[in-house]
């Protein structure tokens, strides 16, 4: 089993370009390359599957644990010549980083530096990332990593073969594999919360072609493979978190919402449903009129429902087809942008109204500026489909939307929902409509367990909050999400 990790001095030094270069020029040859991205992130999960036609796994050990990061990786990293672990900021940033993941599964780190506007420097940067490992800064960095994992440097927006080889000479004890040149001009497009996801197919496959060749001509592949071969081994008597017992006797459906506006989801989710039984199929709350035929729950992930809000808006069937569930008390579980296309609205970054579902009274407006990130505990203040009162469950929060309360009227089929003091709602959908009770189900904290402004949101059977869960934190959520549907 041969493994590494892509490590980089500082976010936007081109980590993502290498990794994906890597994972290209690998697949070119011919191998089965696995790829990993460390943290919650989703955009860089989607373009690793776009480069290696594999799902990439999310390995955060804040979320999950030890045990369930160790044994997602060695599942996966099984049935591929090689895996790549893409690392988050820089590589010895905040308690969970790169660095300490790379020392967790004992894996190799290879640095990518960003050599603009430096030379001889770069052995000062390379030298100091490499003693860091050591553990010389004991305020900052108390704990030493064993085994130092820093095995080789890549340098990123090189302007010249003289320019690389005063880098290269620069830098002692530690591998120099090559580089990326300044003029390759790859480059990802970009919006608020990061890249352009993969469903939008912001990279051609033309000049994925061309950062495959661009690593072969320029980067010592050969050099990369000898160093994946120090890899962990699989732990002994491994019992595998990932694979669960069927709870269910009869398969539930899930429906997942999945397309252009709805594409953040842990892969792990979905297997870990399917592992227990359920059955997954997907729509899209785009182009589709209404909900599938014979399911049995909805499942809205995150994603840019607020980029493609017009079209959204005029999918009134389907908007009507979600309403009507959701009324009828049928389960739906949404996060983030899927907790925006639930409520009455959207305000864009314009400030134009877009309507939605309506099945939540409050609107969603976007910020010019960030509005939340981070990790989140939930406490359960009430049973409902994630599980059981007083159950802790952990996720992740990124979001440019908040919920606002305005009074807006706009046209449609959808039902106006207004709250009122002590979240009673009543919906002007049918004369049959009836009073209702709009329960906060969470509360939340951070990882240093400091309070969050941030809720669950639970309507009859309807669950939304701007939280990322990811099911592998807690074994039980998955167990008790289909003993919720199977018992409507």
């Amino acid at each position: 089993m041969r493994g590494l990790v892509i490590a980089g001095t500082h976010s936007g030094c081109g980590k993502t370009t290498i990794t994906l270069g890597l994972m290209a020029a690998l697949t070119k040859r011919g191998l089965k390359v696995q790829p990993f991205k460390a943290g919650p992130d989703f955009i860089d999960t989607g373009l690793h599957r776009l480069v290696t036609a594999r799902h990439s796994r999310n390995l955060d050990i804040w979320m999950c644990g030890e045990k369930y990061v160790k044994e997602c990786f060695h599942k996966y990293a099984a049935n591929a010549d090689i895996s790549i672990i893409e690392g988050v900021m820089g590589m010895y940033d905040g308690e969970y980083s790169t660095a300490r993941l790379a020392g967790f599964l004992n894996l190799p780190v290879i640095l990518v530096v960003d050599a603009s506007g430096m030379a001889e420097s770069a052995g000062a940067v390379v030298a100091g990332f490499r003693d860091w490992g050591f553990g010389i800064s004991k305020k900052a960095n108390p704990q030493p990593l064993t085994p130092n994992p820093l095995a080789g440097i890549i340098f990123n927006r090189v302007a010249s073969e003289r320019h690389y080889e005063r880098l290269k000479n620069s830098v002692c004890d530690i591998k120099v594999l090559g580089y990326l040149p300044r003029e390759l001009d790859f480059e990802i497009p970009h919006r608020h919360l990061g890249l352009t996801v993969a469903e939008e197919n912001p990279v051609a496959d033309e000049n994925i072609e061309r950062l495959a060749d661009a690593v072969l001509e320029h980067i010592d592949v050969d050099k990369i493979l000898n160093i994946a071969q120090q890899s962990s081994r699989a732990p002994e008597q491994q019992k595998n978190a990932t694979a669960l017992l069927r709870c269910c006797s009869t398969a539930p459906k899930i429906a997942v919402a999945y397309d252009k506006a709805f594409c953040f989801y842990y892969e792990d989710n979905l297997d870990l449903l399917r592992g227990a039984g359920a059955e997954i199929v997907t729509f899209s709350p785009l182009s589709d009129n209404k909900i599938p035929e014979a399911v049995n729950a909805l499942y809205i992930g995150g994603g840019y429902p607020e980029l493609y809000a017009k079209e959204l808006s005029q999918n009134t069937s389907m908007m009507e087809s979600i309403n009507n569930w959701a009324l009828s008390g049928k389960p739906i579980y949404a996060e983030c942008g899927g907790l925006m296309y639930l409520s009455k609205g959207i305000y864009d970054f314009d400030g134009k109204f877009f309507e939605m579902a309506g099945a939540f009274p409050f609107e969603t407006e976007m910020k010019k500026g960030r509005a939340h990130l981070g990790y989140r505990e939930i406490l359960l203040n009430e049973d409902c489909i994630l599980g059981k009162k007083g159950k802790k469950l952990r996720g992740h929060e990124f979001h440019y939307s908040e919920i606002v309360k305005r009074q807006a009227k706009p046209e449609g089929t959808v039902p106006d929902l207004r709250m009122e003091r002590g979240g009673v709602v009543e919906s002007g959908l049918s004369p049959s409509a009836r009073r209702v009770t709009i329960d906060k189900v969470y509360s939340v904290r951070n990882n240093h367990g400091e309070f969050v402004n941030s809720s669950g949101y639970k309507f009859k059977n309807t669950l939304a909050s701007y939280i990322h869960m990811h099911f592998g934190s807690s074994p039980e959520i998955v167990r008790n999400f289909l003993n919720h549907i199977k018992e409507q």
